[in-house]
Protein backbone atom coordinates (compact mmCIF):
# COMPACT_ATOMS: atom_id res chain seq x y z
CA UNK A 1 0.00 0.00 0.00
CA UNK A 2 1.51 3.03 -0.96
CA UNK A 3 1.19 6.16 1.45
CA UNK A 4 -0.24 9.46 -0.16
CA UNK A 5 2.59 12.45 -0.05
CA UNK A 6 1.17 15.82 0.24
CA UNK A 7 3.59 18.93 -0.18
CA UNK A 8 5.45 20.64 2.16
CA UNK A 9 2.78 23.82 2.14
CA UNK A 10 -0.38 21.56 3.22
CA UNK A 11 1.73 19.69 5.29
CA UNK A 12 3.12 22.95 6.89
CA UNK A 13 -0.32 24.69 7.27
CA UNK A 14 -1.81 21.26 9.21
CA UNK A 15 0.91 21.66 11.77
CA UNK A 16 0.76 25.12 12.11
CA UNK A 17 -2.95 24.64 12.45
CA UNK A 18 -2.59 22.31 14.97
CA UNK A 19 -0.11 24.33 17.03
CA UNK A 20 -2.74 27.02 17.30
CA UNK A 21 -5.37 24.85 18.83
CA UNK A 22 -2.78 23.46 20.81
CA UNK A 23 -1.46 26.69 22.89
CA UNK A 24 -5.28 27.49 22.53
CA UNK A 25 -6.48 24.41 24.37
CA UNK A 26 -3.35 25.02 27.16
CA UNK A 27 -4.43 28.37 27.87
CA UNK A 28 -8.00 27.46 28.35
CA UNK A 29 -6.85 24.83 30.40
CA UNK A 30 -4.72 26.81 31.95
CA UNK A 31 -6.39 26.40 35.65
CA UNK A 32 -6.36 22.67 35.67
CA UNK A 33 -3.54 22.19 33.88
CA UNK A 34 -0.69 24.37 35.49
CA UNK A 35 -1.60 22.75 39.15
CA UNK A 36 -1.41 19.26 37.92
CA UNK A 37 1.78 20.03 36.26
CA UNK A 38 3.67 21.57 39.05
CA UNK A 39 2.38 18.46 41.21
CA UNK A 40 3.97 16.28 38.57
CA UNK A 41 7.15 18.42 39.27
CA UNK A 42 6.94 17.88 42.89
CA UNK A 43 5.96 13.95 43.07
CA UNK A 44 8.96 13.63 40.64
CA UNK A 45 11.36 15.56 43.36
CA UNK A 46 9.33 13.61 45.99
CA UNK A 47 9.86 10.11 44.61
CA UNK A 48 13.25 8.86 45.85
CA UNK A 49 12.10 9.53 49.90
CA UNK A 50 8.53 8.14 48.34
CA UNK A 51 10.77 4.94 47.36
CA UNK A 52 12.95 4.83 50.12
CA UNK A 53 9.98 4.64 52.88
CA UNK A 54 8.68 1.72 50.74
CA UNK A 55 12.00 -0.18 51.27
CA UNK A 56 10.84 -0.06 55.36
CA UNK A 57 7.94 -2.32 54.43
CA UNK A 58 5.94 0.63 55.02
CA UNK A 59 2.13 0.32 53.34
CA UNK A 60 1.64 2.22 50.32
CA UNK A 61 -0.69 4.82 51.31
CA UNK A 62 0.79 5.93 54.20
CA UNK A 63 4.16 6.05 52.86
CA UNK A 64 2.75 8.73 50.40
CA UNK A 65 1.33 10.47 53.43
CA UNK A 66 4.34 10.74 55.09
CA UNK A 67 6.26 11.75 51.99
CA UNK A 68 3.79 14.56 51.06
CA UNK A 69 3.73 15.74 54.97
CA UNK A 70 7.13 15.84 54.91
CA UNK A 71 6.90 18.15 51.67
CA UNK A 72 4.36 20.20 53.34
CA UNK A 73 6.83 20.79 56.22
CA UNK A 74 9.20 21.88 54.29
CA UNK A 75 7.61 24.83 52.49
CA UNK A 76 6.05 25.57 55.75
CA UNK A 77 9.11 26.20 57.39
CA UNK A 78 9.96 28.02 54.09
CA UNK A 79 6.86 30.35 54.70
CA UNK A 80 7.15 30.71 58.30
CA UNK A 81 11.29 32.11 58.08
CA UNK A 82 9.92 34.54 55.56
CA UNK A 83 6.29 35.67 57.41
CA UNK A 84 9.17 36.55 60.32
CA UNK A 85 10.89 38.59 57.93
CA UNK A 86 7.50 40.16 56.36
CA UNK A 87 5.81 40.99 60.32
CA UNK A 88 9.55 43.14 60.80
CA UNK A 89 9.03 45.17 57.65
CA UNK A 90 5.30 45.97 58.63
CA UNK A 91 6.03 46.92 61.61
CA UNK A 92 8.34 49.86 60.05
CA UNK A 93 5.78 50.48 57.31
CA UNK A 94 4.29 53.69 58.81
CA UNK A 95 7.82 55.31 58.89
CA UNK A 96 8.23 53.78 55.28
CA UNK A 97 5.03 55.44 54.16
CA UNK A 98 5.89 58.91 55.88
CA UNK A 99 9.24 59.07 54.37
CA UNK A 100 8.11 58.01 50.92
CA UNK A 101 5.14 60.76 50.91
CA UNK A 102 8.33 63.08 51.19
CA UNK A 103 9.75 62.01 48.60
CA UNK A 104 7.03 61.94 46.61
CA UNK A 105 6.41 66.02 47.54
CA UNK A 106 9.94 66.70 46.47
CA UNK A 107 9.47 64.84 43.13
CA UNK A 108 6.46 66.62 42.46
CA UNK A 109 7.80 70.16 43.43
CA UNK A 110 11.33 69.05 41.20
CA UNK A 111 8.68 68.59 38.41
CA UNK A 112 6.93 71.87 38.53
CA UNK A 113 10.23 74.26 38.77
CA UNK A 114 11.97 71.96 35.57
CA UNK A 115 9.02 71.58 33.52
CA UNK A 116 6.61 74.10 34.64
CA UNK A 117 3.86 71.26 35.23
CA UNK A 118 1.91 72.33 37.92
CA UNK A 119 1.12 69.92 40.95
CA UNK A 120 -2.36 70.19 40.33
CA UNK A 121 -1.80 68.78 36.69
CA UNK A 122 0.59 65.77 37.74
CA UNK A 123 -2.18 65.17 40.17
CA UNK A 124 -4.49 64.71 37.50
CA UNK A 125 -2.36 62.78 35.12
CA UNK A 126 -1.38 59.99 37.93
CA UNK A 127 -5.16 59.95 38.98
CA UNK A 128 -5.96 59.11 35.43
CA UNK A 129 -3.48 56.85 34.85
CA UNK A 130 -4.06 54.88 38.16
CA UNK A 131 -7.73 54.81 36.55
CA UNK A 132 -6.84 53.23 33.53
CA UNK A 133 -4.47 50.86 35.01
CA UNK A 134 -7.25 49.74 37.35
CA UNK A 135 -8.69 46.97 35.23
CA UNK A 136 -5.01 45.58 34.96
CA UNK A 137 -4.59 45.58 38.46
CA UNK A 138 -7.89 44.06 39.30
CA UNK A 139 -6.33 41.17 36.53
CA UNK A 140 -2.97 40.83 38.50
CA UNK A 141 -5.12 40.34 41.77
CA UNK A 142 -7.42 38.05 40.32
CA UNK A 143 -4.59 35.68 38.46
CA UNK A 144 -2.87 35.81 41.84
CA UNK A 145 -5.74 35.06 44.30
CA UNK A 146 -6.58 32.30 41.89
CA UNK A 147 -3.68 31.09 41.68
CA UNK A 148 -2.93 30.86 45.39
CA UNK A 149 -6.81 28.79 45.54
CA UNK A 150 -5.38 26.75 42.86
CA UNK A 151 -2.54 25.67 44.90
CA UNK A 152 -4.40 24.46 47.71
CA UNK A 153 -5.40 21.38 45.04
CA UNK A 154 -1.28 20.33 44.37
CA UNK A 155 -0.88 18.45 47.72
CA UNK A 156 -3.62 16.43 46.77
CA UNK A 157 -2.54 15.78 43.08
CA UNK A 158 0.90 15.22 44.49
CA UNK A 159 -0.90 12.48 46.06
CA UNK A 160 -2.65 10.84 43.85
CA UNK A 161 0.40 10.68 41.50
CA UNK A 162 2.59 8.94 44.21
CA UNK A 163 -0.17 6.61 45.01
CA UNK A 164 -0.96 5.45 41.17
CA UNK A 165 2.51 5.62 40.22
CA UNK A 166 3.04 2.04 38.92
CA UNK A 167 -0.95 2.54 37.12
CA UNK A 168 0.53 5.62 35.37
CA UNK A 169 3.76 4.04 34.31
CA UNK A 170 2.52 0.41 33.50
CA UNK A 171 -0.04 2.34 31.29
CA UNK A 172 2.65 4.28 29.70
CA UNK A 173 4.40 1.14 29.02
CA UNK A 174 1.32 -0.62 27.77
CA UNK A 175 0.47 1.98 25.25
CA UNK A 176 3.16 1.79 23.07
CA UNK A 177 4.31 -1.42 21.19
CA UNK A 178 6.64 -4.00 22.86
CA UNK A 179 9.44 -3.40 20.68
CA UNK A 180 9.26 0.19 22.09
CA UNK A 181 9.31 -0.59 25.70
CA UNK A 182 13.33 -0.06 25.65
CA UNK A 183 12.50 3.65 24.48
CA UNK A 184 10.02 4.11 26.62
CA UNK A 185 11.65 3.18 29.62
CA UNK A 186 14.95 5.07 28.53
CA UNK A 187 12.92 8.41 27.57
CA UNK A 188 11.04 7.53 31.72
CA UNK A 189 14.12 7.61 32.97
CA UNK A 190 15.90 10.46 31.67
CA UNK A 191 12.82 12.70 31.78
CA UNK A 192 12.84 11.94 35.86
CA UNK A 193 16.69 12.30 36.12
CA UNK A 194 15.93 15.66 33.74
CA UNK A 195 13.56 16.90 36.15
CA UNK A 196 14.72 16.45 39.42
CA UNK A 197 17.96 17.68 38.33
CA UNK A 198 16.25 20.85 37.05
CA UNK A 199 14.31 21.52 40.29
CA UNK A 200 17.15 20.33 42.68
CA UNK A 201 19.55 22.71 40.52
CA UNK A 202 17.33 25.93 40.83
CA UNK A 203 16.89 25.54 44.96
CA UNK A 204 20.90 25.19 44.90
CA UNK A 205 20.79 28.57 43.16
CA UNK A 206 18.05 30.37 44.40
CA UNK A 207 20.13 29.37 48.09
CA UNK A 208 23.36 30.76 46.38
CA UNK A 209 21.63 33.70 45.41
CA UNK A 210 20.05 34.49 47.81
CA UNK A 211 22.66 34.44 50.11
CA UNK A 212 24.65 36.62 48.12
CA UNK A 213 22.28 39.28 47.45
CA UNK A 214 21.78 39.10 51.49
CA UNK A 215 25.12 39.54 52.30
CA UNK A 216 25.50 42.65 49.80
CA UNK A 217 22.50 44.21 51.19
CA UNK A 218 23.83 43.78 54.47
CA UNK A 219 27.21 45.31 53.77
CA UNK A 220 25.56 48.49 52.26
CA UNK A 221 22.99 48.83 55.20
CA UNK A 222 20.00 48.28 53.64
CA UNK A 223 17.56 47.84 55.86
CA UNK A 224 15.47 44.11 56.01
CA UNK A 225 18.71 42.69 53.92
CA UNK A 226 17.61 38.98 54.33
CA UNK A 227 13.85 39.27 53.56
CA UNK A 228 15.07 41.28 50.45
CA UNK A 229 17.92 38.77 49.77
CA UNK A 230 15.19 36.02 49.76
CA UNK A 231 12.74 37.60 47.72
CA UNK A 232 15.51 38.60 45.05
CA UNK A 233 16.55 35.32 45.34
CA UNK A 234 13.25 33.49 44.71
CA UNK A 235 12.32 36.11 41.72
CA UNK A 236 15.73 35.14 40.34
CA UNK A 237 14.48 31.80 39.18
CA UNK A 238 12.08 33.28 36.62
CA UNK A 239 14.68 32.29 33.95
CA UNK A 240 16.60 35.97 32.35
CA UNK A 241 13.87 38.51 33.73
CA UNK A 242 14.13 37.25 37.39
CA UNK A 243 17.68 38.77 38.25
CA UNK A 244 16.84 42.56 36.70
CA UNK A 245 13.33 43.03 38.68
CA UNK A 246 14.72 41.52 42.13
CA UNK A 247 16.73 44.91 41.81
CA UNK A 248 14.00 47.03 41.96
CA UNK A 249 12.67 46.36 45.28
CA UNK A 250 15.89 46.49 47.37
CA UNK A 251 16.50 50.35 45.31
CA UNK A 252 13.21 51.32 46.29
CA UNK A 253 13.76 50.55 49.70
CA UNK A 254 17.07 51.91 49.72
CA UNK A 255 15.15 55.35 48.20
CA UNK A 256 12.68 55.79 50.87
CA UNK A 257 15.15 54.49 54.07
CA UNK A 258 18.61 55.92 53.20
CA UNK A 259 19.69 59.75 52.35
CA UNK A 260 21.42 60.28 48.90
CA UNK A 261 22.01 57.51 45.67
CA UNK A 262 25.16 56.21 46.46
CA UNK A 263 23.65 53.22 48.24
CA UNK A 264 20.89 52.86 45.07
CA UNK A 265 23.95 52.50 42.89
CA UNK A 266 25.88 49.73 45.39
CA UNK A 267 22.79 48.19 45.10
CA UNK A 268 22.66 47.90 41.43
CA UNK A 269 26.39 47.21 41.23
CA UNK A 270 26.10 44.70 43.33
CA UNK A 271 23.32 42.91 42.16
CA UNK A 272 24.93 42.78 38.59
CA UNK A 273 28.21 41.44 39.62
CA UNK A 274 26.16 38.41 41.43
CA UNK A 275 24.28 38.18 37.95
CA UNK A 276 27.24 37.83 36.36
CA UNK A 277 28.54 34.95 38.98
CA UNK A 278 24.83 33.49 38.59
CA UNK A 279 24.94 33.04 34.88
CA UNK A 280 28.18 32.27 34.36
CA UNK A 281 29.45 30.71 37.41
CA UNK A 282 25.89 28.82 39.23
CA UNK A 283 23.05 28.55 36.54
CA UNK A 284 25.66 26.87 34.21
CA UNK A 285 27.15 24.31 36.76
CA UNK A 286 23.81 23.58 38.69
CA UNK A 287 21.13 24.07 36.27
CA UNK A 288 21.60 24.62 32.80
CA UNK A 289 24.09 21.71 31.99
CA UNK A 290 21.84 19.20 33.59
CA UNK A 291 18.70 20.39 31.34
CA UNK A 292 20.79 20.93 28.75
CA UNK A 293 18.88 23.42 26.55
CA UNK A 294 20.84 26.25 24.74
CA UNK A 295 19.91 29.72 25.00
CA UNK A 296 18.77 30.84 22.49
CA UNK A 297 15.91 28.42 22.68
CA UNK A 298 15.26 28.75 26.57
CA UNK A 299 15.00 32.45 26.09
CA UNK A 300 11.71 31.66 23.53
CA UNK A 301 10.86 29.12 25.88
CA UNK A 302 10.56 31.74 28.32
CA UNK A 303 8.20 34.29 26.43
CA UNK A 304 5.78 31.70 25.39
CA UNK A 305 5.08 29.93 28.45
CA UNK A 306 4.64 33.32 29.57
CA UNK A 307 2.09 34.13 27.01
CA UNK A 308 0.22 30.68 27.98
CA UNK A 309 0.20 30.27 30.96
CA UNK A 310 1.75 33.80 32.73
CA UNK A 311 4.66 33.59 35.26
CA UNK A 312 4.03 29.72 35.62
CA UNK A 313 4.86 29.20 32.76
CA UNK A 314 7.80 30.94 32.52
CA UNK A 315 9.21 28.37 35.07
CA UNK A 316 7.40 25.44 33.90
CA UNK A 317 8.22 25.74 30.26
CA UNK A 318 12.00 24.78 30.55
CA UNK A 319 11.26 20.96 32.28
CA UNK A 320 8.96 20.68 29.41
CA UNK A 321 10.91 21.37 26.56
CA UNK A 322 13.30 19.33 28.59
CA UNK A 323 11.45 16.46 28.36
CA UNK A 324 10.74 17.10 24.80
CA UNK A 325 14.46 16.95 23.79
CA UNK A 326 14.81 13.67 25.31
CA UNK A 327 11.87 12.25 23.34
CA UNK A 328 13.02 13.75 20.21
CA UNK A 329 16.38 12.20 20.60
CA UNK A 330 14.86 9.16 20.57
CA UNK A 331 13.09 9.42 17.38
CA UNK A 332 15.10 9.61 13.89
CA UNK A 333 12.63 11.54 12.11
CA UNK A 334 13.16 14.16 15.26
CA UNK A 335 16.52 14.03 15.94
CA UNK A 336 17.13 17.20 14.22
CA UNK A 337 14.49 19.23 16.25
CA UNK A 338 16.38 17.69 19.23
CA UNK A 339 19.82 19.10 18.31
CA UNK A 340 18.53 22.49 17.88
CA UNK A 341 16.84 22.42 21.19
CA UNK A 342 20.60 21.24 22.88
CA UNK A 343 23.17 23.33 23.74
CA UNK A 344 26.55 21.22 21.55
CA UNK A 345 27.11 23.13 18.82
CA UNK A 346 28.66 21.16 15.83
CA UNK A 347 32.14 22.03 14.87
CA UNK A 348 31.06 20.74 11.40
CA UNK A 349 28.58 21.80 8.97
CA UNK A 350 26.83 19.57 6.83
CA UNK A 351 24.88 20.76 3.37
CA UNK A 352 25.43 23.39 0.61
CA UNK A 353 28.63 25.47 0.90
CA UNK A 354 28.22 29.08 -0.82
CA UNK A 355 30.36 31.66 -1.38
CA UNK A 356 31.11 34.63 0.01
CA UNK A 357 28.97 36.92 -2.34
CA UNK A 358 26.28 34.81 -2.56
CA UNK A 359 27.69 32.54 -5.43
CA UNK A 360 27.53 28.43 -4.79
CA UNK A 361 30.74 27.07 -4.38
CA UNK A 362 29.61 23.17 -4.32
CA UNK A 363 27.43 20.86 -2.96
CA UNK A 364 28.19 18.37 0.12
CA UNK A 365 26.67 15.56 0.55
CA UNK A 366 27.32 13.53 3.34
CA UNK A 367 30.63 14.91 3.47
CA UNK A 368 31.79 17.67 6.71
CA UNK A 369 33.47 20.53 6.46
CA UNK A 370 34.56 23.25 9.11
CA UNK A 371 32.07 26.23 9.88
CA UNK A 372 34.65 28.64 8.84
CA UNK A 373 35.45 27.49 5.51
CA UNK A 374 31.56 27.16 5.14
CA UNK A 375 31.09 30.74 5.49
CA UNK A 376 34.35 31.78 3.59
Amino acid sequence: MTVKQYPFYIKATVILIGLFYLVSILNVLSGILVPFAFAILFAILLNPLYNRLLRFKMPRALAVFCTLLVGIGFMALLGYLLSTQVAQFGQSFPILKTRFTQITDNLEHWISFQFGLSIEKQIIFVKNALDSSQAAIGTILGTVFGTLSLMLIIPIYVFMLLLYKNLILNFLYEVFSEEHSKRVGEVLAQTKSAIQSYIVGLLIEMIIVSGLNSLALFIIGVKYALLLGVIGGIINILPYIGGFVSILLPVLIATVTKEGYSAQLAIVLSYLFIQFIDSNIIFPRFVSIKVQINALISLIAVFLGNAIWGVAGMFLILPMVAVLKIIFDRIDDLKPWGKLLGDEVPVFHMGQVWGRRGRRKKTVLKTELPLKEAFE
